[in-house]
């Protein structure tokens, strides 16, 4: 499921990238499953049909949906993480600010590093409970 938040810092095309990369991960979208389309995702999401599209182009460059025409949006049949150095080094230093910011609200190394177990945790529940049925 799609839940945008439009007083959200992060652009909402990004929202929608890191949304349907989750429910890859989490399993809820599978490999070869199609996608609404463009205008039933804005419509589903109450976003404009641009902001959609231009998600749905960056999943489609970054190789994680192809659009076959006429047929529809799909998760890649042949998804291959690969690992892209500049990509990681980037995360990389936003989960240094990350760990940054959570040591001034109080977090020791001991409580951030079990709270990245948790989310591992719980993406992995999901994922041993998806069913076939719709994200959206």
């Amino acid at each position: 499921m799609f839940i945008i938040n439009p007083s959200s810092s992060q652009p909402i095309y990004e929202q929608v990238i890191a949304q349907v990369k989750e429910n890859i991960l989490r399993g809820a979208l599978r490999e070869g499953e199609k996608l609404p389309s463009v205008r039933e995702l804005a419509e589903i999401t109450r976003v404009n049909p641009n902001t959609i599209s231009k998600a749905y182009k960056i999943l489609e460059q970054d190789h994680i949906i192809v659009t076959l025409r006429g047929r529809g949006t799909y998760v890649n049949q042949d998804l291959d993480i690969k690992t892209d150095t500049t990509a990681v080094k980037d995360m990389e230093h936003k989960l240094k600010n990350i760990i940054i910011e959570l040591h001034y609200l109080g977090l020791n190394e001991e409580a951030v590093i079990e709270s990245i177990k948790e989310i591992y945790s719980e993406l992995r529940k999901e994922t041993d409970h998806a069913q076939s049925g719709h994200v959206f």
